[in-house]
């Protein structure tokens, strides 16, 4: 684990909330210079704290007005290997997350559809069909926030 100063953690909370800051801005706010602040972030990058940049797309604008969340439980454990399941499901376009969790259910997938006849369109043809699975829970999202994470 890294030993993360004041300044690694308001600049990880920086990117945190908006990752195409330049270095030169961020060093600008925190009072470093534009290298200072571009080796604090390859720094961070090389010790696995920041792990690439990427957009967060809004679904909703883009058509997909539903997000269901499933725990798959697996029908055939010993029988499909996980490495079958996980492969097949990460191929269905409308899954967007995938976790393999503890507890009741095997999987929890982050299902995004156009609406709820798409969504059981999805489920039936797609989801129901992956190799090895068995029972489902549906919880469909209704609202999200976006918290900031312990740092």
């Amino acid at each position: 684990m890294i030993e993360l100063d004041d300044i690694d953690r308001r600049l990880v909370r920086a990117l945190a909330d908006d990752a195409l800051q330049s270095a030169g801005a961020l060093g600008r706010r925190f009072g470093l210079s534009q290298p200072a602040t571009w080796r604090r972030i390859r720094k961070l990058e090389a010790a696995g704290v920041l792990r690439g940049r990427r957009l967060r797309l809004n679904a909703q604008s883009l058509g997909f007005g539903v997000t269901v969340f499933l725990g798959v439980k697996l029908a055939t454990k010993g029988r499909v290997s996980l490495e079958d399941f996980e492969r097949a499901v990460s191929a269905i376009p409308e899954v967007q997350q995938v976790e393999h969790v503890l507890g009741l259910y095997d999987y929890r997938l982050r299902v995004v559809a156009r609406d709820l006849p798409d969504f059981e369109r999805v489920l039936r043809r797609r989801i129901m069909t992956l190799p090895g699975a068995g029972e489902v829970e549906a919880n469909v999202l209704l609202s999200e926030e976006r918290l900031p994470g312990p740092l």
